[in-house]
C-alpha cells in the first residue's frame, strides 16, 4: 500500500543518540546500509532538500546496542506551509515586533555611551549610495525584461482569472476549488468563473507617489491628485540614482545641514562647478507593445525564455531587497498602499476596515519585499498533461508565485527556494478512498 506523507520528518534521536562534532559525511545518495532498521531512509529520495548523514563509532551502552549514531540535516525544509492570507479586518504584523525594536534601542543606547557617534547613512543626508546606482539600473531593466518575457510566455502557457474575485490559475483548465468569495458566490457554491488573465493579474501594479525631493515636506491631502503616481519599483530606482527625464528629482552634491529634529537646510553649492545634465548610467530598456509580441517558435526557445524569466525575476527581487536596506519604503498596515520615502504621505485615502476611526489616514510601518513586489501565489499543477486539479485533493497540492509557475510549466526547473511550498515530494492520490488512508 502506498503511503503519502504531507510532512515527512525523521526522528533519529528515538533510536540513536545524537553524535558529537565531527566525522564522515554521507549524502542522501549513499548506499551504505548500516542496519536493516534504516531501510526507511529510502523515503529521503523524495525530498527536495539535501540531507547529510553523520556517522561516528561509539562504545555501545547497555540500553542501546547500535554502535553507530546517525543524524540528518537539510538545507531547505521538505514541506513549508502555504503563505497566510490575512483578513481585511486584520492589521499586518510588523516585520520586527515592537518589543524587539525597543529592546534593540535600549541595547544601542547602552553600548554607545562614551563612544563616538556612528556616521549617518548617505540617504539620510540627501546623498546617493554610489555603489547602489548600478543595482538600481539593473532592477529597472530586469522589471522591463520580465514584463516583455511574460507577454511572450502568454502565447504558450494559458493563464486564467476569475471574473468575480482576484484569484488566478496557471494551466490549461481552471481548477474547481470552491474558494471564490466574489459577488453572488453563494449562488455559484463558491465556484470560479474563469476568463483570460491580463498582465496586471500576474504582476500586481503597486504604485506610489513620485517625489521630487525625498527629504522634502510630506504630501498633503489636497495634493494627492497633482502629484503623479508611478510603479513603486520604478520610484525606488529613481530615488536610488536612476535618471529618467520624464520624472525629474532633486540631486544634492553636498549633505544637508540639520537645524532641528525635522528641519534642515541645503548646503551652499555655489563653490562647486555647474552640474552636468543628468545622463543615464546605463541604457534603459523599453516595453514591447502587445502588437509586436512574437511567441516562441519551438520548445527549446520556450525553455530558454522561461529560464531567463526566472533569472530576471530573482534579479529584480534581490536588487530591490538591497535597495530597501538603504532607501526606506513604507506600507500601510491596513491596506496595500506603499510609499517610497522616509515617512509616509498624509493623503487620507485609506479605505480599509474601520478607516472612519482614523479619518482615512494610513497606518505607516516598515515594508517588506512582498509589499513592494507581491509574489501572487497560485496553485501548482503537478502534471500539465494530466487530469485537472480536484477539490477533494486540495490539501495535497502546493503553491508557487505566478511568475514561477508560468516558467515551470514552460519547461524551466523549479528554483530550490520555492520547492517547499510547491510540495513536489507529496504524492497525489488516485481516488478519494486512497486520500482517506493518508497518514
Amino acid at each position: 500500500m502506498l503511503r503519502y506523507h504531507r510532512n515527512i520528518s525523521l526522528h533519529f534521536d528515538t533510536f540513536f543518540p545524537q553524535p558529537k562534532a565531527g566525522t564522515s559525511i554521507f549524502t542522501r545518495n549513499s548506499r551504505l546500509n548500516l542496519h536493516s532498521g534504516l531501510s526507511s531512509l529510502h523515503s529521503l529520495k523524495l525530498s527536495s532538500g539535501k540531507y547529510k548523514l553523520q556517522l561516528k563509532s561509539r562504545v555501545p551502552s547497555k540500553k542501546l546496542q547500535h554502535p553507530y549514531a546517525l543524524a540528518a540535516r537539510q538545507d531547505y525544509p521538505q514541506n513549508a506551509d502555504l503563505p497566510r492570507q490575512y483578513s481585511k479586518r486584520e492589521k499586518k504584523p510588523f516585520p520586527i515586533p515592537i518589543v524587539e525594536l525597543r529592546r534593540a534601542a535600549r541595547a544601542r543606547a547602552k553600548n554607545r555611551s562614551g563612544q563616538p557617534r556612528r556616521p549617518v547613512p548617505p540617504p539620510k543626508r540627501g546623498l546617493l549610495v554610489k555603489n547602489l546606482i548600478p543595482v538600481a539600473y539593473d532592477v529597472l531593466n530586469a522589471r522591463i525584461t520580465l514584463i516583455n518575457n511574460l507577454k511572450k510566455l502568454w502565447k504558450v502557457v494559458p493563464v486564467h482569472a476569475c471574473v468575480f474575485c482576484n484569484e488566478i490559475h496557471v494551466g490549461p483548465v481552471g481548477h474547481r476549488f470552491k474558494s471564490c468569495k466574489g459577488p453572488d458566490s453563494a449562488f455559484r457554491k463558491g465556484l470560479h468563473e474563469w476568463t483570460n488573465a491580463a498582465l496586471e493579474d500576474i504582476l500586481l501594479q503597486v504604485e506610489a507617489y513620485h517625489l521630487f525631493d525625498r527629504l522634502g515636506k510630506r504630501i498633503r491631502h489636497d495634493e494627492r491628485f497633482s502629484i503623479p503616481r508611478i510603479p513603486a519599483v520604478t520610484e525606488l530606482c529613481i530615488q536610488a540614482g536612476v535618471e529618467i527625464p520624464e520624472f525629474p528629482t532633486k540631486r544634492r552634491r553636498k549633505p544637508i545641514i540639520r537645524i532641528g529634529r525635522k528641519e534642515f537646510i541645503d548646503a551652499d553649492e555655489s563653490d562647486l562647478p555647474d552640474p552636468d545634465p543628468p545622463v543615464p548610467l546605463k541604457p534603459i530598456l523599453t516595453e514591447i507593445p502587445d502588437s509586436e509580441i512574437v511567441a516562441p517558435s519551438n520548445e527549446e526557445e520556450t525553455v530558454l525564455l522561461a529560464e531567463e524569466t526566472l533569472q530576471v525575476w530573482e534579479k529584480m527581487r534581490g536588487g530591490a531587497r538591497r535597495l530597501m536596506m538603504m532607501y526606506p519604503v513604507r506600507v500601510c498596515g491596513y491596506c496595500p498602499e506603499v510609499h517610497v520615502g522616509p515617512s509616509g504621505h498624509k493623503a487620507q485615502n485609506c479605505g480599509a476596515f474601520k478607516h472612519q476611526q482614523r479619518n482615512g489616514q494610513h497606518g505607516w510601518q516598515a515594508a517588506v519585499l512582498d509589499d513592494l513586489i507581491p509574489p501572487r501565489y497560485v496553485w501548482h499543477v503537478p502534471d500539465v498533461n494530466g487530469p485537472p486539479l480536484r477539490r477533494e485533493f486540495k490539501s495535497f497540492y502546493g503553491q508557487a508565485p505566478a511568475v514561477v509557475e508560468i516558467c515551470v510549466q514552460a519547461g524551466a526547473a523549479a528554483p530550490e527556494q520555492y520547492k517547499p511550498t510547491m510540495r513536489l515530494d507529496v504524492g497525489i492520490p488516485t481516488s478519494i478512498r486512497e486520500a482517506e488512508m493518508v497518514v
